[in-house]
C-alpha cells in the first residue's frame, strides 16, 4: 500500500508547502482533508516512536480546542492507538454545517 503525499491534499489549497509541525497545517487537514489524508496521518500517528506520540497528542488537543467538522472521530482513532480518551469529550460545535 503506497502512502497518500499529504502535500498533494485538497485542505492545503491556500499553502505554498506541508509544514505538518504546525498546528494550524494539521488543523486544516483534519478539518477539510480528504479521506486518503486522514487515513495517512493516522499512519504517521500510528508509529512506534516519540514523533506519532506527540502528534496524536496535538490531533486530540486540536480536536478538543478547535472546531472541526469530525472531531470525535479522530478522537475515537486516537484512543484506538492507544492514547487515553474521555467517553464523552466535549468539543467545540462545528464552525459550519458539515458534521
Amino acid at each position: 500500500m503506497s502512502h497518500f503525499d499529504l502535500s498533494r491534499s485538497q485542505a492545503l489549497w491556500n499553502r505554498s508547502h506541508l509544514a505538518l509541525e504546525s498546528d494550524e497545517v494539521l488543523t486544516q487537514i483534519l478539518d477539510r482533508g480528504e479521506l486518503e489524508a486522514w487515513r495517512e496521518i493516522y499512519r504517521l500517528a500510528s508509529g512506534p516512536g516519540e514523533e506519532a506520540a506527540k502528534l496524536r497528542r496535538r490531533i486530540l488537543r486540536i480536536c478538543q480546542t478547535v472546531p472541526l467538522s469530525f472531531p470525535h472521530l479522530f478522537i475515537a482513532a486516537m484512543g484506538a492507538l492507544g492514547e487515553r480518551v474521555e467517553p464523552y469529550p466535549s468539543v467545540p460545535p462545528p464552525a459550519d454545517d458539515l458534521a
